[in-house]
């Protein structure tokens, strides 16, 4: 894959890391935050879903501007803008609702940058290479999730948090100037083509019945990877932020491993769909255990937290089986539409896990009031699995 040591490809790659980093920090800092600012478990709930439902809300906008514009313009304009802008609002928060603010912000930053990237994948490389292309990229950039683990505590114990997220800025806008400066937008489809219609994407019957399973299958591990994994840890085993930063980076390492390696387990199995499966049957044994096994042993709750990210390369495969049924036409819409599904599931979840969690730990010690968690990303998961179980196989010879 050469293709991905292009400058182009490499600086929306470093923007997707940050993507990837800015979802997933709260779990190191909310001790931290609790303490200085008093923003608690059920608020940075909050603060990570609004950076997934901003994220969301602007996918049907993005795909329109890839499409208009190309990812160049599309994402150097909101990385920029966004993600520069709220890491500044987060490095100067005073209250709760300025995380809130930051994180919605960020959301909106970091919302076109991996859809930069599949947008040239579908205009440049087989339906059959699309798994392993996303999959190259999602793992790269989930080096973000392991700097927003135990390397992040090493740089807010050497400077302070606040100068970190402004450092952070800076590197945000770097990165933003970089993709304008060196991406190179895809050629536009020669000939005349049918107009792109989000209402044509409901008649393809394949997707259907790949989306619930897409809505559901990111939400776990995000949700737990990005913030309750720290405060679980914190109330139950009474972790502190250095055990938090090794688990959430072995969590971090495990997303990078799996994503990396799935293009040959793809080869290997003969389809996307089959590997989904797999994982997914993977991830619902995974949450069963946290579920059942909350409270019992830190050491093996810190092994199961860290497979729940094994199956983090659901994501692509889902995306690269949608797209390939997807009319040549409705590539760009379809595949916004696709993430936007994803990417809103956690959104959904992670703020429906916010009341989950205040009802349970009311009347439930800490390691009940968690296992309630860990059944709520379960369940829907199961579901989405049923509906997947019927969609058609995209083989790959």
């Amino acid at each position: 894959m050469r293709w991905i040591l292009s400058p182009g490809l490499m600086s929306l790659v470093l923007g997707y890391t940050l993507s990837q980093f800015y979802r997933a920090f709260l779990a190191v800092l909310s001790p931290t935050l609790g303490a200085e600012l008093g923003a608690g478990p059920a608020d940075l709930a909050l603060s990570s879903g609004l950076w997934y439902i901003a994220f969301a809300a602007v996918q049907i906008p993005v795909g329109w501007a890839l499409d208009r514009y190309g990812p160049r313009e599309t994402v150097a304009a909101l990385l920029g803008v966004g993600g520069c802008g709220g890491a500044l609002v987060f490095a100067l928060a005073q209250a709760p609702w300025h995380i809130h603010l930051a994180m919605a912000l960020l959301g909106v930053g970091c919302a076109p940058v991996m859809m930069g990237s599949f947008f040239i994948f579908a205009r440049t490389l087989p339906a059959a290479s699309m798994s392993a292309a996303g999959g190259a990229v999602v793992g790269i950039g989930s080096l973000g999730n392991m700097l927003g683990a135990a390397p992040l505590v090493w740089v807010i114990d050497a400077i302070g948090w606040r100068a970190a997220l402004g450092g952070l800025a800076v590197v945000t806008l770097m990165v933003a100037l970089a993709i304008l400066a060196l991406v190179r937008n895809p050629g536009k489809t020669a000939g005349q083509q049918p107009r792109a219609r989000l209402r044509d994407l409901w008649a393809v019957r394949e997707l259907r019945l790949i989306l619930p399973l897409l809505g559901v299958t990111y939400a776990a591990s995000a949700c737990i990877r990005g913030l309750w994994a720290g405060p679980f840890l914190s109330e139950v085993y009474g972790a502190g932020d250095g055990l938090i930063g090794w688990v959430t980076l072995g969590m971090g390492l495990a997303m990078v491993a799996a994503n990396l390696s799935v293009g040959w387990i793809v080869r290997a199995m003969g389809s996307d769909k089959r590997t989904s499966v797999a994982n997914t049957l993977l991830l619902c044994l995974v949450l069963a255990g946290l579920w059942l096994g909350s409270g019992t042993s830190l050491v093996l709750s810190s092994v199961l937290l860290v497979m729940v990210c094994i199956s983090d390369s659901s994501y692509s495969l889902i995306m690269s089986h949608g797209r390939a049924f997807l009319p040549h036409h409705l590539v760009g819409r379809g595949i916004t539409f696709m993430n936007m599904v994803s990417i809103l599931g956690v959104g959904i979840m992670q703020f429906l896990s916010r009341p989950v969690y205040l009802t349970a730990s009311a009347s439930h010690p800490p390691a009940q009031a968690y296992s309630y968690i860990f059944l709520f990303f379960l369940v829907p998961l199961a579901i989405g699995l049923a509906f997947y179980l019927f969609s058609a196989e995209n083989r790959h010879a």
